[in-house]
């Protein structure tokens, strides 16, 4: 095991080595682990009997795979398959499934067999590449969100390290769409942090970079619904462009609203696209009964099929037989929680396009943070809460993978010698990451 020196000349190596030990683990765990559980959908939903006269996977990879599509996996791997043919399909991501359906495409044409099963593994490949190349974005978007601090290297290897052992655990490696989220939600917050300028007006290079970002959380809003909080950030830049109005609108900031409202489209457009396919297909057809959700003001097959399959909604979750999951939820409710409520109170009380280091150079990591900080939090509580009164509230400690204000503050606590409430975290996270793997490996609850 390389020393702590080491670690830190050698950060992205360090971390590929740590992802690599940290997965393989996880990958030990599920294999091991017993059975085919309580349900047989992945045994059908694999079957070497395929009706197609596919020919099934190599039995190892048989195996993996049979051993990670796992409850919403199954929607995942069947739906990029052969599309969406049930109307309760539609609450899982269409651009997961759309990924999915592209590279088993890309490998169909460079000669590879269409095994069945494939879109399988192929998920399961997507999973623990995004959730590598998700560390790697962290370190740059930590080091780009604490600038010029002499802690900087440190604070980001650190809490890159903790984004490896994410209490999502092994759905980070199988065919659910966590894992890209996190990816495409860390590198928009990173073009968007990019884009603020930290002196002088915007450029138009600027500019690009904070559409970019929008197009970045658009396309991670496809994948998770959840993905569209990261829009807050465009508008809290649209808001802050629209106050220096005041004195006028100057070019520079008439160019910064408009990318960043662009951005703000896209946003909207990974949110609103999966929906109008699904209108088009349920309440256009006249050769087809139209769905209850199709007359609403606002038609959303998502929010219906959440509501009516899987009975989300305002304090639905909050009945007795639900408690032990309340129970499982709770450390990562806490640690969202006082970590949002620590970034809020950050000492970053800056200007936009300006670090507070300007005026106190010696103020150190606490006074160089972006405004971005503080919009993570909030978007942070908000998922907190939102989780923990209207969702199926265990699913908090794998949607906490996209969000890096609990890691910056474990990492923090570290790097300032607060270890004892840390450690304590670390301990349950992994201990958490290596039960779950065995459980979800075995068709068991919690999912």
């Amino acid at each position: 095991m390389p020393s702590k020196a080491g670690f830190l000349e050698h950060p992205i190596r360090s971390l590929i080595t740590c992802f690599v030990s940290w997965k393989t683990l996880l990958l030990l765990i599920a294999t091991c682990s017993p059975g085919q559980g309580y349900d047989t959908s992945t045994s059908l939903l694999l079957s070497s009997h395929d009706p197609t006269g596919a020919p099934p996977l190599p039995v190892a990879l048989h195996y993996l795979v049979s051993k990670l599509t796992r409850w919403d996996a199954i929607y995942y791997v069947r739906v990029a398959n052969r599309g969406y043919l049930f109307e309760q399909e539609w609450a899982f991501g269409w651009g997961f499934t759309s990924l999915i359906n592209l590279c088993t495409a890309i490998l169909l044409k460079a000669g590879i067999p269409h095994y069945h099963g494939l879109e399988g593994l192929v998920a399961v490949c997507i999973a623990h590449t995004a959730h590598l190349l998700s560390v790697l974005v962290l370190f740059k978007l930590t080091a780009a969100v604490f600038p010029s601090s002499s802690s900087t290297p440190g604070l980001a290897l650190t809490a890159s390290l903790l984004h490896i052992i994410s209490p999502a655990g092994l759905f980070l490696s199988s065919p659910f769409a966590e894992s890209s989220c996190a990816l495409l939600s860390f590198l928009g917050c990173y073009l968007f942090t990019k884009s603020v300028r930290s002196g002088g007006q915007p450029t138009i290079g600027h500019d690009l970079l904070v559409f970019a970002s929008g197009v970045v959380f658009g396309l991670a809003t496809t994948l998770r619904s959840n993905g569209i909080f990261n829009g807050l950030l465009l508008l809290e830049e649209a808001l802050r462009n629209l106050f220096y109005f005041r004195s006028g609108p100057p070019l520079v900031k008439i160019r910064r609203l408009v990318a960043t409202g662009l951005g703000g489209l896209c946003v909207g457009a990974g949110f609103l696209l999966p929906q109008y396919i699904a209108y088009s297909e349920y309440c256009t057809q006249t050769s087809v009964q139209s769905r209850p959700w199709c007359e609403k003001t606002l038609p959303s097959i998502y929010t219906f099929v959440q509501e009516h399959y899987w009975n989300v909604g305002p304090f639905r979750y909050w009945t007795l037989s639900n408690v032990p999951l309340f129970l499982l939820a709770t450390p990562m409710l806490l640690i969202m929680t006082i970590s949002g409520v620590w970034a809020l109170s950050y000492e970053s009380a800056i200007t936009p396009g300006s670090l507070r280091a300007k005026k106190a150079p010696s103020a150190g990591p606490e006074a160089e943070a972006f405004p971005v900080l503080r919009n993570l939090a909030v978007t942070q509580i908000l998922l907190t809460l939102l989780t923990f009164t209207t969702a199926h509230v265990q699913i908090i400690t794998r949607i906490s993978s996209a969000y890096p204000i609990w890691m910056w503050f474990l990492a923090m606590s570290f790097r300032k010698g607060n270890s004892s409430y840390a450690n304590s975290a670390v301990r349950i996270i992994v201990m958490y990451g290596i039960i779950q793997a065995g459980l979800l490996a075995s068709f068991l609850p919690p999912a």
